[in-house]
């Protein structure tokens, strides 16, 4: 049968129309590939008493029990909260809220003033099944934000929260839909900043093949979620990151010692190994064994053709929560010490020499477990009970400074040097 000219050019165009409307996600975006990019995690979860959250301290705490180990440098945020700490001058202390928009604005504006290329938001299992509004509220900022000041963006979902009885990983299905659709995540107004990494949108999945989790991950439907963000003719096309234990290749210390967590890694594009309390520098040569199992990664995963990158942390405190959770086992203040930006320097070199060429941050705002760059006091509030590091005598803003510098040296756009860099 013969087709005429009329009706082969309707054909071709709808074919034509068809392909290009298959995916919600704009093909658009300043961030074309994770590589060459400092980014970090960004937890959003702060809250403060009359914030309109109805929040009760949930931020600070009290003296009975705090959940921070660090205060932040609060001298620019347009609204701020009494807390029931004073300061060494003798005024209240205040804290933050995220969920003020001015709040997450401020956040960004550091990080386009610093050089932070961009942050994943990170959405928790039990905000993306019971889609919490204050959480929306917060992403939905944040995204306004990072057009606001051409930061990348992307969604880190969490499974913290996930029991494992009777739950899987659907809910997350349905989350990236009402993200795609109501939040317009990967399609921003104004500029677009969704990371992408190889040309497609970048979606993080974070917290598989960890020992202390209540879930089996051989059934909580991992491989559907990863197969429906990849495959799914209209919400997919989506690249994917794991996020797994810093023992994962050998699948020992930190590791499940399952070998379908590879099935798993093997069905993404990058993997993010979790380095938080597993090197110190309090440790002897443990930049070596950072440097020996980091090159080790790469090779394996060069061979398995995925993508790596390193997770690299300024230090850890986790003090003043421990009192409350762990009375037996009080943690140390400062148990891995910051040394002034020294040791984080150290890992940023390290995973540079070992061939990384992009790197994630944790955290940027994360003052619960004192792994924050973003702004923080070198005088924290006084107290008799609760303990608050300081910042070793540095300014506020020195590692978001050393976080961008650290970018600039991961590009070549500056000779990298194995020594902290210092201020002129």
């Amino acid at each position: 049968m013969k087709t005429t000219p009329g009706i082969f050019l309707i054909g071709l165009m709808l074919t034509t129309f068809s392909l290009h409307a298959q995916f919600k996600h704009s093909k658009e975006t300043k961030y074309p590939s994770y590589r060459g990019l400092m980014m970090a995690g960004y937890q959003g979860w702060f809250r403060a008493q009359g914030d309109g959250t109805n929040a009760r301290r949930f931020a600070y705490g009290n003296e009975e029990r705090s959940g921070i180990d660090m205060w932040p440098d609060v001298t620019e945020y347009e609204k701020t909260y009494e807390t029931p700490w004073k300061l060494p001058d003798g005024k209240p202390a205040r804290f933050f809220s995220s969920n003020d928009k001015s709040t997450v604005d401020l956040h960004f504006k550091w990080m386009q003033q610093y050089g932070v290329d961009g942050v994943f938001m990170q959405r928790f299992f039990g905000n993306a099944k019971g889609r919490d509004s204050v959480s929306g509220t917060i992403l939905r900022n944040a995204f306004e934000a990072a057009s606001k000041y051409g930061r990348a963006i992307a969604v880190m979902y969490d499974l913290s929260g996930l029991r494992g009885s009777n739950e899987d990983c659907s809910a997350l299905i349905e989350d990236w839909k009402y993200l795609v659709d109501k939040l317009k995540v990967t399609n921003q107004a104004g500029q677009k900043t969704y990371l992408h990494h190889n040309g497609k949108p970048l979606v993080a999945i974070w917290g598989v093949g960890f020992p202390d989790r209540p879930y089996n991950i051989r059934n909580i439907g991992l491989e559907k979620l990863i197969d429906f963000l990849k495959n799914d003719p209209v919400y997919g096309g989506c690249a994917v990151m794991l996020g797994v234990p810093a023992f994962w290749r050998e699948l020992n210390a930190d590791c499940l010692p399952d070998p379908y967590l590879h099935t798993l890694i093997k069905q993404c594009d990058i993997v993010l190994p979790w380095t938080v309390q597993r090197y110190s520098p309090l440790l002897h040569n443990d930049m070596d064994r950072f440097r020996d199992n980091t090159i080790a990664d790469i090779e394996w995963c060069r061979k398995n053709h995925i993508d790596y990158v390193p997770c690299v942390y300024p230090g850890f405190s986790w003090h003043n929560l421990s009192r409350y959770e762990f009375p037996d086992d009080v943690k140390p203040v400062g148990s891995i010490p910051r040394q002034g930006g020294r040791f984080y320097w150290q890992q940023i070199s390290t995973a540079i020499n070992a061939g990384a060429s992009m790197l994630y941050v944790a955290m940027f705002d994360e003052v619960n477990e004192a792994t924050a760059i973003f702004k923080v006091t070198d005088t924290p509030p006084m107290s008799t009970v609760t303990s608050f590091i300081n910042n070793d005598g540095k300014p506020s803003d020195h590692y978001l400074w050393l976080t961008g510098e650290a970018g600039k040296m991961l590009r070549n756009e500056k000779p990298l040097t194995l020594k902290m860099p210092e201020r002129k």
